[in-house]
């Protein structure tokens, strides 16, 4: 069974990504960073041969229709939803075998993270990249022999520092490992820093 990495993406339109970094720095910079970023990342991660790379796009009409994203790479609809919703349908939707969804506003993320959260899952069930904010970058699945949890993401507060707890506890039983603590971007201190 083939792993997939699955990097969630949104139309780089100001006002639609990352909206608190477009609060500190206008959104028209915030998405020019977004598209730039989500670019330099699929740049890095799609070619690696270890897995294959899905982009799960948003809006569902124009993110499968854009020119933005590489044409070379297959897009899957994220569909409606909060993220819990969206990411679910994503996990219980792709191909047999274990399968990795991060974000595209990680700047450290590098094919040594995302190999290694595909290690953790010949060991776990599950496996999450933890954020210093108390979120995360990362959340896999090994999807064999074991159906996807019915209640997963069930009452995750989302944006908060309370997201990767919340999302353990709607994991189990599974066995969740832990891959490196990288940081996404939301705030103009990130950038700096």
């Amino acid at each position: 069974m083939r792993q997939t990495l699955v990097i969630f993406l949104k139309e780089p339109r100001p006002g639609r990504v990352k909206t608190r970094l477009g609060r500190e720095i206008g959104m028209t910079a915030a998405a020019w960073w977004f598209r730039h970023q989500s670019a330099r990342l699929i740049r890095r991660l799609g070619p690696d041969r270890r897995w294959r790379t899905v982009l799960a796009v948003s809006p569902d009409r124009e993110g499968l229709a854009s020119h933005i994203w590489p044409t070379r790479l297959p897009r899957w609809p994220q569909g409606t939803g909060d993220l819990g919703d969206r990411m679910s349908r994503v996990l219980r939707g792709m191909p047999p075998g274990p399968v990795i969804i991060i974000g595209a506003d990680i700047p450290g993320v590098m094919p040594a993270h995302v190999a290694d959260g595909f290690r953790l899952l010949g060991r776990h069930d599950a496996v999450l990249g933890p954020a210093p904010d108390g979120g995360y970058w990362m959340i896999g699945l090994r999807r064999c022999g074991r159906a996807v949890p019915a209640g997963m993401f069930r009452s995750v507060r989302w944006s908060s520092p309370h997201a990767l707890a919340d999302t353990v506890a709607s994991l189990a039983p599974l066995d969740v490992g832990f891959g490196a603590t990288l940081r996404d971007v939301d705030e103009a201190s990130v950038l700096q820093a």
